[in-house]
């Protein structure tokens, strides 16, 4: 699920993304995505304690390293015990533990897992290189940030996969737009309704439990009509309109969304070629790429028209602002008539 981070030196050990972590001798665990790393570390913890529940587990904080300590730790036990020896904070580790690690991937202790999580920033790249570089044997687990609402959309159908459970596209979309700030927040809202719910999980589900969570805001809106889905568009409407959402801004959003997609629409180049040359950031290209797939040169030309029609009238040159939105949002869904 999560994307591979740019590391500076090619890597020859295996790098895994957060969901398929598995024992090694040697487990590096980067990114910035702290839930995902948890995640991944308990997974793997879980795991060597069902291989053997006599298991041994430490842990080490890398920036408060004293000597001695790793060795320490590693040495054998009078029964002999596999050891789960867990370092946070390799981002801000000391000299002394840099020293002392890339002396013990030298010749990595028997039965015993070394994870070093290391969250991001130059400090300790001599030693993750050498990990990369195949010192010690080990993997690297990468634990990206999920920045994009089709990743985070994907991990939390993921969620509902792993359990066996039946949920609408709506129920996920609405749970990505509540939570979209906090993977963590998302994961735990996703496992109470696995939780609580007994039946198919939808979005009247979602709107049961998190009505308060819930945010529509005006891009949502436009989102949701641009991509042909009215009914969901006009729920999401009518739900902004009553929690005090003002006309205008949501003619803004769409507007805004359009002009973006018109730019792109016939233009040929790379994102980041489009971007430069059109003044835009990659992101917004792509999203913008994505959001023109099935509309027409005519019917966007049509729907640019509606919007600036129905700007006037919520700026006062129409009767009933909510009916000129509504009518709006039924065009851009049908994308413009084409």
């Amino acid at each position: 699920m999560a994307g591979k981070a740019a590391t500076p030196t090619k890597a020859v050990i295996p790098q895994l993304s957060w969901n398929n972590v598995r024992p090694a001798k040697v487990i590096l665990v980067t990114g910035t995505e702290g839930f995902l790393a948890e995640r991944a570390i308990r997974v793997l913890r879980d795991m060597l304690k069902v291989e053997d529940p006599s298991i041994e587990i430490s842990d080490l904080e890398a920036d408060q390293y004293g000597p001695g300590e790793l060795i320490t730790l590693a040495s054998p036990s009078l029964f002999n015990e596999p050891r789960l020896i867990r370092v946070t904070g390799v981002e801000k580790c000391t000299d002394a533990f840099i020293m002392e690690t890339l002396s013990y991937l030298e010749a990595p202790a028997d039965e015993t897992y070394l994870v070093l999580r290391h969250a991001g920033g130059v400090r300790g790249k001599k030693l993750l290189d050498a990990i990369r570089g195949g010192l010690g044997g080990g993997i690297e687990i990468v634990c990206a940030d999920l920045k994009k609402d089709s990743e985070k959309t994907e991990f939390a159908a993921s969620e509902f996969a792993t359990a066996g459970r039946r949920v609408s596209g709506g129920a996920i979309r609405a749970l990505v737009a509540a939570f979209s700030d906090d993977l963590a927040e998302l994961a735990a809202a996703c496992q109470q309704l696995l939780t609580d719910a007994t039946e198919e999980i939808t979005e009247v589900t979602v709107e049961k439990y998190y009505s308060g969570r819930v945010e529509t805001t005006a891009f949502r809106v436009a989102d949701s009509a641009i991509a042909g889905r009215k009914g969901e568009a006009l729920i999401l409407l009518r739900h902004a309109l009553s929690t005090g959402a003002d006309p205008v801004p949501i003619v803004a959003a769409f507007a805004a969304k359009l002009r973006t997609m018109a730019k792109v629409f016939d233009a040929r180049g790379s994102s980041g070629q489009l971007a430069q040359k059109l003044g835009l950031a990659p992101w917004q290209v792509e999203r913008a790429l994505r959001d023109a797939h099935g509309w027409s040169d005519a019917g966007l030309g049509r729907a640019i028209e509606f919007i600036a029609e129905t700007d006037a009238q919520v700026k006062g040159g129409g009767r009933d602002p909510v009916y000129a939105l509504e009518r709006m949002v039924g065009a851009i869904s049908d994308r413009g008539g084409a």
